[in-house]
């Protein structure tokens, strides 16, 4: 089994399509746990706050498998694929760690990891103590170098 981690966003209908992305994900992979919810501003772009939540699962599938996964609920949550990758969003969900792969055909460790704390916090929330592996420290001591998040605990994470 495969330790896998996934960034969930969105910007638009936030609590309903993030609800609607963790049934799903929750269907998909095993062991699924949440971090809070962390509101973030829309970053190169002008629009409304994001909803960003992290989600630590298992999984016997591949790399690939995993990532069709995602799109698929992307497209069935109205992602547009089409759209400026700075632009408002239903849902955006990014395979962001599977286990210490690192693979850059797929982005892995995701380079946001490093660049923004919607993506760090929840991960760090969720792994304090899991190193990074390129960068050989914990996600705790990365956190330490990027400013906070309002984070919430909203009842989106309780569906079933």
């Amino acid at each position: 089994m495969a330790n896998i981690h996934i960034n969930i966003g969105s910007n638009r209908n936030r609590r309903e399509n993030l609800s609607k992305a963790i049934y799903a994900i929750k269907v998909m992979f095993e062991n699924t746990v949440f971090s809070k919810v962390y509101e973030s501003r829309a970053f190169g772009f002008k629009g409304d706050n994001f909803y960003n939540v992290g989600i630590n699962a298992t999984t016997n599938l591949i790399i690939a498998e995993v990532v069709n996964i995602l799109h698929d609920i992307e497209e069935n949550l109205g992602r547009d694929r089409e759209a400026s990758k700075f632009s408002s969003r239903s849902i955006d969900l990014d395979l962001t760690l599977y286990d210490s792969v690192i693979d850059q055909n797929y982005n892995l460790p995701r380079d946001d990891i490093l660049k923004y704390n919607f993506v760090l916090m929840p991960l760090a929330e969720l792994n304090p103590n899991l190193v990074h592996p390129q960068q050989h420290q914990t996600y705790t001591q990365l956190r330490a170098t990027m400013s906070g998040l309002k984070s919430y605990n909203i009842d989106i994470l309780n569906t079933e």
